[in-house]
């Protein structure tokens, strides 16, 4: 494998379509492109400053780099990408991108990141930006951090664990999602989303989980939280505290230990198909 170090790249394609390369602690100054259509590239210790470094390339393996504010829409249509200890200042990045694993990486300027990507694994990953995950499908996160909102729109088949997520309009027309052991905040969490699975989370959104069908919640609890579950259909939802309202759900169960107010308009649903049980009516 051919090596360098120590290089100050600049100019358009400065190193296009290399094959088994490696680069250290160098700087790709001004110059569109660097490493287009590349293959088996590593990367160690490297700044990029300038637009689209990594598209259509192949196996890359960035450790300990930099993105910076410029270098935006910087890996689009590349395959088999592995990126550990690294800032991503850029927003854009990520882009039809398959096979994508990042290990402790920030982005602090995520807006429209990690677009219509398959095949994606994320650890110990922070991102602040609007529009995160935007159609993406199987999904992996394990210790993520995200502020911003209208995250995780379209996206199919997902896990999520041990997550905080500020972020309202969270999984919009969703399918097959489950989050475990998280913290959402939002307003209209999950609506239009198709089997939506929450385990041992804390909710807090208003108008949260309505029009979803197939929506599962297990030990969960939801803080101010209002005029939930409207229109959510085949529900099964067993919470730990309060809900403060609950508002025409279509069919299933919910179970809390108290409900501050529920609406069930029989013009608007069948009151008949939703099964509510509240745990300190029991115990009077």
């Amino acid at each position: 494998m051919k090596e360098i170090k120590q290089a100050f790249l600049t100019g358009e394609r400065a190193l296009f379509a290399s094959r088994d390369l490696k680069v250290c602690d160098s700087v790709f100054d001004d110059g569109e492109s660097p490493l287009k259509e590349s293959k088996r590239i590593t990367l160690k210790n490297c700044l990029f400053r300038w637009k689209y470094p990594l598209w259509y390339c192949e196996d890359v393996l960035a450790e300990d780099c930099a993105l910076f504010d410029m270098a935006r829409a910087g890996i689009w249509y590349t395959n088999r990408i592995v990126m550990r200890n690294t800032v991503v200042e850029a927003p854009k990045n990520f882009r039809r991108c398959d096979d994508v694993t990042l290990e402790h990486v920030s982005f602090p300027n995520a807006s429209e990141t990690l677009w219509s990507c398959s095949r994606v694994r994320m650890k110990r990953v922070t991102a602040k930006g609007d529009y995160f995950a935007m159609n993406c499908s199987d999904l992996e996160l394990d210790d993520f951090e995200l502020v911003g909102n209208y995250s995780f729109d379209g996206v199919k088949n997902v896990v999520i664990r041990n997550a905080k997520l500020l972020t309202k309009d969270a999984f919009w027309n969703s399918e097959n999602v489950t989050v475990c052991d998280s913290f959402i905040s939002g307003e209209y969490l999950g609506w239009n989303a198709k089997n939506l699975t929450l385990v041992n989370c804390t909710i807090e959104s208003l108008q949260g989980m309505c029009y979803i069908d197939g929506l599962v919640m297990k030990n969960c609890k939801l803080i101010h939280t209002n005029l939930s579950f409207e229109y959510c259909k085949n529900i099964d939802a067993e919470l730990i505290g309060k809900i403060d309202s609950v508002k025409n759900p279509t069919s299933g169960r919910i179970i809390a230990d108290e409900i501050g107010e529920l609406i069930m308009e029989s013009d608007k649903v069948d009151p008949s198909l939703t099964e509510i049980i509240v745990r300190a009516k029991e115990k009077v």
